[in-house]
Parts: C-alpha cells; structure tokens; sequence
C-alpha cells in the first residue's frame, strides 16, 4: 500500500519540480520515483551514511531526509542534487509525505477497528479503549448497510463503493467476503427508513447500468455508539437471509420492514410443520393450484377488497366470490373473515420457510 500512496504523491509532485524525486525504504530499494525506471534499483550508499537516522543527509549527488515513525524512520524521500533547493524540498516532500502515510494508517486502522466490531472479533472492554485511541467519534449515529453482490463483472465492486463515499472519516467500506461489502455510514439522528432504501436503491443502480453488477442491499436499524455496530451488521444479514426466503424479487431489504417474516423465520421449522396441519386439516396447502393462490395473493394485496380484488384480476365479481367459496371448502378457511385471512396469510409464509428450510427434527 504505501508504494502505490507515494508514487502517486510522486507522480502530482514532478511537474512542480525540476528534478528527480523519490522515496526509498529500510533495505534502500527505492520504491517511489518520478522516473519510474528507478523503481527497484538498490543504493546502498544510503544505510552506510546513516540516512534512517533522522537528519537530512546528502549522499550519492542526492538529498535524503527520512520519515515514518518518529523512534525509527521506515522511508526516506530523496532528492536529485546537494544543494540548497535539493535539500529544501527534500524536507517539504518528507513534511508531506508523513503526513500522507499517517492519515493512511489511521484509516486502516479505523477500518480493521470497525471490522472487529461488527464480526464480534473484539473484546466488549476493548472497544471503548481502542475508539479513544483513534479519536472515534462514540456518539454518531451509524448504520450498517450489507451489499450482496448476486451478479458481478471483472471490476472491483469495493473500490467503487468506495468511492462512492469518499470521506474516510465518517464511513467505512470493509469486505467481509467475496460477495459481501458492508457499508458503515454516518446518518442523521431520526433518519427515515425511507431514506435509507433509498440511498441502497441508488447505490444498486449505480451498480447496474455503470457496471453490470447486479446487487441485494440489506440495512440494519440505526445506532449509537461504536458498541451497537455489531447489532446493526446483524440486523442487515438478517434481512437479506429473510428476504431471500420471503420476498426474493426485492432488491432492497430493511430490516424494519421485516414484519412477521422475522418472527416466523426464527421459529423450529417442527413447530412450523405443526402449523400448517393444524391450520390444514381438510387438506394441503399443496392442494391448491396457482391460479388459486394468485388470487389469494392478489386479495391480500388489496386489502381482502371483492370489489377491488375482482377489478385488478379483469374477472366479475361474483366470479371471485365463488374462488373464495373453493378456498372455504378446501381449507376450512374463508377469506372474508379478518381472523381467517390473518392465520392463511400466515400459513403461506411458514409455507414458503419450510420450503426454503429442511424440516429439523
């Protein structure tokens, strides 16, 4: 990491200045360089005049001036010539370039602290410790956004969601695994949800029409303090387990939004099992073919509305009435009646976890 940091400090710092510029590390492999054939030449002139040891040296027709950790320098910028421009602009370009190489391990250190946090890799009475060691701000309010990649192309889809949010400081892009990207972001206090789906829903299409990656986005509930990160990554894989299960054609899953989904995917699948024939007792939910259950569906959607439901399926009223007498007969269960609808309604979605999930006895 710091070779490519330099070099492309080096690369916007050669037009300004009329000679060759560079960094070398401990061994005095140059690393950095405005010719770039210099890169991997060796001077071994530099450890012998002591250039790691703290003042500006000039050795070898260059000026040297060492930085990185104050007990023992790890780099050395080196400037063509021995005079005194060489010199002066060995000394700014290692001003810069410390400063450069610290805000770039703060930020990865930041970035591996929040990783441990939200994948419990850390000790509760470390976290706090550990966040005044990095001046982290414990009082913002943060959420964890969890980026599914479903569809990919050869780019790195980490780098872009990057730099989507260029601000280091604030939020943080880890990976967790090959499909899996989590976006820690700062929000407002009382931030709608509504918000936040949209932020995921531009995020994947961004994706899509840049990049031909297609994307699922899990969002977590909202938090303070650096502790409740880990709730919050939690939350969002939640989501995205539930909604593969319950709700597969959306792209974007809140986890407040999860209603009685959540519930029912945390139940033993042999309690589930018991469910469904009890509510089934005349017969199988299996016994009823799609059409049936596309209407069903449809008069959930409109709020167990005859009028309505018949109206959006383009069929005459009565027509859906004698549907729904077919679904009394075969269930026990008549559609019109609120407590009938919610326990159906029901049975559907632990229909649909049982078909996702091997029954576990």
């Amino acid at each position: 990491m710091p070779n490519r940091l330099f070099q492309g400090v080096i690369n916007q710092m050669k037009e300004a200045i009329d000679r060759v510029i560079g960094v070398v590390d401990e061994s005095g492999t140059i690393i950095a360089s405005s010719e770039l054939q210099l890169i991997g030449e060796i001077r071994k002139g530099v450890i012998s005049a002591g250039v790691f040891n703290g003042p500006l040296i000039c050795v070898d027709q260059s000026s040297y001036k060492a930085f990185g950790n104050s007990a023992h320098p790890e780099y050395a910028v080196f400037v063509e010539g021995t005079d005194e421009t060489s010199r002066h602009y060995a000394g700014i370009i290692a001003i810069a370039l410390e400063q450069i190489k610290k805000n770039n391990d703060e930020k990865f250190d930041r970035s591996n602290f929040v990783k441990n946090v939200i994948l419990d890799n850390i000790l509760p009475g470390d976290i706090y410790i550990k966040s005044r060691e990095l001046h982290f701000n414990n009082d913002a309010t943060r959420v964890v956004f969890l980026i599914r990649i479903t569809k990919g192309s050869d780019i790195s889809v980490f780098d872009i969601i990057q730099n989507f949010f260029p601000d280091k400081s604030k939020d943080f892009v880890i990976n967790i695994n090959e499909t899996d990207i989590a976006l820690i972001k700062e929000v407002r206090p009382n931030i709608e949800t509504k918000d936040l789906e949209k932020l995921a829903q531009s995020i994947c299409d961004t994706l899509s029409s840049e990049f031909y990656c297609t994307a699922i986005v899990g969002i977590g509930v909202c938090v303070t303090g650096i502790k409740e990160l880990a709730k919050s990554f939690k939350e969002a894989q939640v989501a995205l387990e539930v909604g593969k299960v319950f709700d597969n054609e959306r792209s974007i899953i809140s986890y407040e939004n999860l209603g009685i989904a959540r519930l029912i995917y945390q139940l033993p699948t042999t309690l589930c099992d018991m469910f469904l024939k009890e509510v089934f007792k005349k017969g199988s939910i299996e016994s009823l073919d799609k059409e049936t259950l596309f209407t069903i569906q449809k008069f959930f959607e409109n709020n167990l509305n005859v009028s309505e439901t018949s109206r959006k399926l383009f069929v005459h009223r009565n027509t859906l009435v004698y549907r729904l007498e077919k679904i009394k007969k075969l269930t026990g269960l008549d559609l019109r009646e609120f407590d009938d609808a919610i326990v159906f309604k029901v049975a559907l979605m632990v229909n649909k976890y049982l078909s996702s999930t091997p029954i576990k006895y």
